[in-house]
C-alpha cells in the first residue's frame, strides 16, 4: 500500500507540473506560481 500512495503522489506532481508549464505558456504566470506551489507541497509528501 505505501507503494500505491508514492504512486499517487508522484502522478500528482506530474500533473502540478504540466498544468503549471501550460499556464505560464498561456500567459497566466500568478496561477502557474500557485500550482507550482502546490507541486512543492506534493513533494515533500513523497520523502
Amino acid at each position: 500500500m505505501p507503494q500505491l500512495n508514492r504512486l499517487a503522489w508522484i502522478v500528482t506532481v506530474g500533473i502540478c507540473v504540466i498544468t503549471a508549464l501550460i499556464m505560464l505558456i498561456s500567459g497566466y504566470t500568478g496561477y502557474a506560481g500557485v500550482t507550482l506551489a502546490v507541486a512543492v507541497a506534493a513533494v515533500i509528501n513523497l520523502f
